[in-house]
């Protein structure tokens, strides 16, 4: 079950104290959140500097992962990986004992579960989240963040977290559910703008300016928002017409891209790979069925 929490981004009336560690890009957009939010903030990170700004704009720098710890019911770590998390958290299980830790480092589900039963056994409580917008988004009805684990921990601080603005949602108690919901989304954004940037490649060993293919690439845009749901529904419901396009006019249309690529000497791993999965299918006589088809095909990898 999802639950959307309401906005209190602007609602001064329960100030409370919260930790962040990791003063990175997305860490000093967090801890600016929830400073313009009334709420007060320590703030910890490996290199000091990089928590200027937001003690100008009024945090405390902890000298000690322990200390900023200790300084909070609530502490939110946003770091690199969870290599990081490990290496930060894990010397400060005592610190954190009793507390709740909220953990906006993207990795994979397996390791946010990992990190979860850690936390579990040394008496923390865990959120694990997920931040889907970039920074300039924190503390705006346009960011989005996610979170999974015990519904008890992020009713108890889901006015806080409404400080990072946008749809706070909670996922499920499985804490790998909110990473599991990232990775799938960025598989999506990073494998598109590949695609895109190889486009642009291809345009200009032809000649083409991006500016000129520009208004035919939000064309295609715009058709991805039209067909998304229309895939989404299909794949759910495990049915796959190709009365419109089949796999095998899409696999035909493959190969005239990798064909012009080739001819120019351009990298073809990505679309190679997309069209080894629709020869798959094609070969398991699949060919007929429309192109959403292909998430079987990959699940028997």
């Amino acid at each position: 079950m999802t639950i959307h929490s309401p906005d209190h981004s602007n609602d001064l009336s329960h100030p409370t104290s919260v930790t962040v560690l990791g003063m990175g890009p997305m860490g000093r957009a967090l801890a600016g959140a929830l400073l313009a939010a009334g709420h007060s903030v320590t703030v910890w990170n490996r290199t000091p500097g990089r928590a200027a700004e937001a003690v100008e704009r009024g945090a405390v720098l902890a000298e000690t992962v322990q200390d900023a710890v200790a300084a909070s019911s609530l502490t939110i770590v946003c770091v690199i990986d969870y290599d990081a998390v490990d290496a930060i958290v894990r010397p400060a299980a005592d610190a954190l004992r009793g507390r709740t830790m909220v953990n906006l480092t993207a990795d994979s589900p397996d390791r946010a579960r990992a990190t979860a039963a850690w936390a579990a056994e040394h008496g923390v409580d865990y959120l694990d989240g997920s931040i889907l917008t970039p920074t300039v988004t924190i503390g705006t009805d346009d960011a989005v963040v996610i979170y999974s684990g015990p519904e008890e921990a992020f009713a108890a601080h889901r006015a806080t977290l409404a400080a990072f603005g946008g749809a706070t949602d909670h996922l499920g108690t499985d804490p790998g559910r909110a990473a599991a919901h990232d990775v799938a989304v960025l598989d999506l954004c990073w494998t598109a703008v590949s695609g895109y940037l190889h486009a642009l490649a291809l345009a200009r060993t032809e000649g083409i300016k991006a500016k000129e293919l520009l208004p035919y690439v939000e064309g295609i845009i715009k058709l991805l928002s039209v067909i998304a749901p229309i895939f989404a529904e299909q794949v759910d419901e495990d049915r796959h017409p190709g009365d419109q396009s089949d796999i095998v006019s899409v696999a035909a249309g493959m190969e005239h891209i990798v064909h012009a690529a080739e001819a120019r000497g351009l990298d073809t791993s990505v679309i190679g790979s997309a069209l080894a999965v629709a020869r798959r299918a094609i070969d398991a006589g699949l060919g007929g069925d429309g192109i959403s088809r292909l998430v079987d095909v990959q699940l028997k990898v």
